[in-house]
């Protein structure tokens, strides 16, 4: 079992947007049977306007699916790219780290 954390640091006021953004990308993941993401804002953190998604996966294949969007209809996949599109203007910068779950 792996977690996969997608930590982004948003531009200052940016913060609920981007939230909104991985809300409505987690209702489509839902109804596609994907990990549920948590998803988290800084309360204290290295940088201000930080916000974490995070889910596990059972190995990197399942991810690397889920980044493709297999099995996904067009209209999602469509409203997946539209939600999406925009959020560069959110983030000044990100990073993503993998853990295996160990216990």
């Amino acid at each position: 079992m792996l977690v996969i954390r997608e930590i982004m640091n948003c531009k200052p006021g940016k913060v609920r947007p981007l939230v909104e953004k991985f809300k409505t990308l987690n209702a489509l993941g839902v109804k596609y049977k994907q990990p549920q993401m948590r998803i988290m804002t800084d309360f204290a953190a290295e940088q201000y306007w930080t916000v974490v998604a995070e889910m596990e996966v059972a190995d990197l294949g399942e991810f690397e699916r889920m980044m493709r969007m297999e099995g996904m209809s067009d209209e999602d996949s469509k409203k997946l790219q539209e939600v999406m599109s925009d959020y560069h203007d959110l983030v000044d910068h990100g990073r993503r780290e993998i853990y295996k779950l160990e216990a």
